[in-house]
């Protein structure tokens, strides 16, 4: 050992010794006993440099832990805050690799002996990181051992990827696949787990789309297995509700097609101290060896569903040629085009009062992006009948063979439902057994297990009895074989499309999915009341459909020029009320309302929507003068003025619905005599009495 004369003061003395034991493994732990013996053994050479033994202090906590990081080892985080807060004098281990095999660890660990006067000592002798030689002999040290760490990665590593091209490295398998007892891949043997797995296949390739799977089993009720990867029940097979994530899982994992694939996620740890995986594509995977077992499907199937899966990302790469089919009744939905800038164009729907949706086409990609505004926006209702017209006229009825798929499929795929159902019968009524079972073992004085064991046997008899009820009921809606009554009539639906396109039970899904069968897509461009669209079927053949569009609602319902102009000269002579019966009586058409019905309500709305001069600024412009006007002019109160015009002494016009007048300006010289109506009215009254 290096002599260490000259290196442990009585500085370093008057603090405690730390040594620090570690092993990589729990298996090193159990099996590699000597090494953990040298390492606590060296506290005799902590004794032999002065350190009394009540004060040094071993940490071995992290004992099958490994050193390539800080993160897990409390140990270690333990004698770096002593190191730290000077309590340390000196820190042993019997190698570098037992303290860190992280540079990053190793020289933090270094600079805080060299701030806090703390000596190092390992199996080969005493360091001071003070001195240069010491702290450089402990840096390469610290180097040389994470390179060890990178060299016994690379040899293990090498061995996997040489395993993994050839298809033998074993690994956790997903749910359907187990190994046999020569380590072989196999089919799970438990045929309502491949049920299930079949079942979920065949119904995403009817549907298109991972979501529709879900629905199917949720509408059925049917269960999907799991099999635990952690916990006490590791390796256990449950049974529960199929979710989205889990579709997708089994849809984008080659292993069902056979195939052996590793590499097809990269591990890495982040800023946070977490490990981040990030999917790779699939020309970068480590290994990928095809018909390496028995699949659930064939490759070629199994890139036509991640084919689907593809076009049903609803993400914004202009390089995806269509969406899967939606619900509503926009015909061209994920197919339209917008001829101006080339971007999708996104369908709307407005609610009518009869409770049906008009669809309209508009480009908003750039508006969301960019705050653009809205490049173009086309109604769908003709564009859509124009269309359907224009794939009548082109296709020729070839759909017997399309029915008849169509029947057999539908035939095939609630036999197959009902196989996957009568399954999970058969599962409870095996586990309602075993809880029997273990009921009718179990010694009938020992009360609190017997009672446990009685509760879990009532709860399968109930879940037996809940999923018989459920296939009871699943079975009586089955429908029956077709008659070949019913078979002439699918047949001759089938051969008339125009029939099997109008049919009421023909939904708006089913319609959009024979589209995409035939064309590729439409390109719209809208010229005022004019729709332009291109129609490129698949195959390259092409179509152009020109569709006008109706007027708009305040253009249609508009009220005639005719009713403005009969308005605008009545307003010389009579007010509201009287220009409405007049109207009424000559047959003018009412906008909107489309008779010959005006009120003044009406009229009072046309003059302010076209801007009519009212009655009252017209009379107002001849010079004429209100009641307050005019009785102040002839020194009388308004009550007066009032009388003289229904006496008829006064020349008034009526200029609105509540009898309000306007009244011809007259000399105050030749107004009429105060009192003289009241007289006249008297003598009258007079002569009306009998002698």
């Amino acid at each position: 050992m290096q002599n260490a004369t000259g290196k442990v003061t009585t500085s370093h003395l008057g603090r405690d010794a730390y040594l620090y034991v570690r092993q990589s493994s729990l298996r090193q732990v159990v099996e590699n006993q000597e090494s953990t013996k040298r390492q606590y053994a060296l506290r005799e050479r902590a004794v032999g440099l002065g350190w009394p033994v009540d004060r040094i202090h071993v940490i071995d906590c992290d004992l099958g832990l490994s050193g390539a990081s800080s993160r897990d080892r409390k140990g270690f985080k333990e004698l770096v805050s002593r190191v730290s807060l000077g309590d340390a004098g000196i820190v042993l281990g019997l190698e570098v690799s037992r303290l860190a095999r992280n540079c990053s660890d190793w020289h933090r660990l270094l600079e805080l002996c060299a701030m806090t006067e703390t000596l190092i000592m390992d199996d080969d002798g005493l360091y001071n990181p003070n001195d240069f030689n010491d702290r450089l002999l402990l840096g390469l040290k610290g180097t040389m051992s994470e390179a060890e760490l990178h060299l016994l990665r690379a040899r293990l590593r090498g061995g996997i990827l040489n395993k993994a091209r050839r298809g033998e490295l074993p690994g956790p398998l997903p749910v359907g696949f187990v190994y046999d007892a020569h380590r072989r891949v196999r089919l799970d043997p438990d045929q309502q787990v491949q049920e299930a797995i079949r079942t979920l296949f065949e119904v995403f390739r009817a549907t298109g789309t991972a979501r529709q799977v879900v629905q199917h089993f949720r509408r059925g009720k049917l269960l999907f297995p799991l099999r635990l990867r952690s916990g006490p029940a590791k390796g256990a097979l449950q049974w529960q509700t199929l979710a989205h994530h889990s579709v997708l899982r089994v849809l984008h994992n080659p292993c069902y097609a056979g195939a052996f694939s590793f590499g097809r996620h990269r591990y890495r740890p982040g800023t946070d101290g977490r490990t981040v995986m990030t999917k790779v594509p699939r020309e970068q995977w480590l290994a990928l060896v095809r018909d390496a077992h028995e699949g659930y499907i064939d490759w070629d199937r199994f890139e036509e569903n991640l084919r689907r899966l593809t076009e049903n990302a609803q993400g914004w790469q202009a390089t995806r040629s269509q969406v899967p089919a939606r619900e509503g009744p926009a015909l061209l939905q994920g197919l339209a085009i917008c001829a101006r800038c080339g971007r999708k164009l996104t369908p709307r729907y407005n609610r009518q009062p009869d409770g049906s949706l008009v669809p309209t086409y508009a480009c908003v990609r750039g508006s969301i992006e960019y705050s653009e505004s809205i490049c173009q926006t086309v109604p769908g209702r003709l564009l859509d009948q124009a269309f359907a017209r224009l794939l009548l006229e082109k296709l020729t009825p070839h759909m017997l063979e399309v029915a008849m798929a169509v029947q057999c499929e539908v035939i095939s795929r609630m036999e197959e439902t009902r196989q996957l159902r009568h399954m999970q019968v058969e599962r409870a009524q095996y586990e309602a057994e075993l809880a029997r079972t273990r009921f009718v073992m179990v010694d009938p004085r020992n009360r609190l297990v017997a009672e446990v064991l009685e509760a879990e046997w009532n709860g399968k008899l109930r879940q037996w009895q809940e999923e018989q009820e459920r296939y009871d009921r699943e079975c009586q809606r089955t429908v029956p074989a077709i008659s070949e009554e019913l078979r002439a009539q699918i047949l001759a639906l089938a051969a008339d499309l125009p029939t099997l396109w109008g049919d009421p039970g023909t939904s708006d899904l089913e319609r959009k999915r024979i589209v995409r069968l035939l064309v590729e897509d439409v390109t719209l461009l809208r010229d005022g009341k004019d729709v332009t669209a291109s129609v490129r079927f698949k195959g390259g053949a092409t179509e152009t459909l020109q569709v006008r569009l109706p007027e708009s609602a305040p253009v249609r319902f508009k009220t005639p020029v005719e009713t403005v102009r009969a308005v605008d000269a009545l307003l010389e002579e009579y007010a509201d009320d009287q220009i409405a019966a007049i109207l009424t009586q000559r047959g003018f058409r009412a906008g909107r309302r489309g008779h010959a019905g005006f009120t003044r309500t009406m009229v009072r709305r046309l003059r302010m929507d076209y801007d009519l001069t009212p009655r009252f600024d017209r009379l107002r412009a001849r010079g004429m003068l209100t009641v307050f006007e005019l009785a102040a002019k002839l020194n009388v109160c308004p009550a007066t003025v009032g009388e003289w015009r229904r006496q008829g002494l006064l020349e008034a016009h009526r200029f609105s619905a509540k009898d309000e007048y306007l009244y011809l300006d007259i000399d105050p010289a030749e107004a009429p005599e105060k009192f003289k109506h009241k007289l006249r009215t008297t003598a009258s009254r007079t002569t009306a009495q009998p002698d």
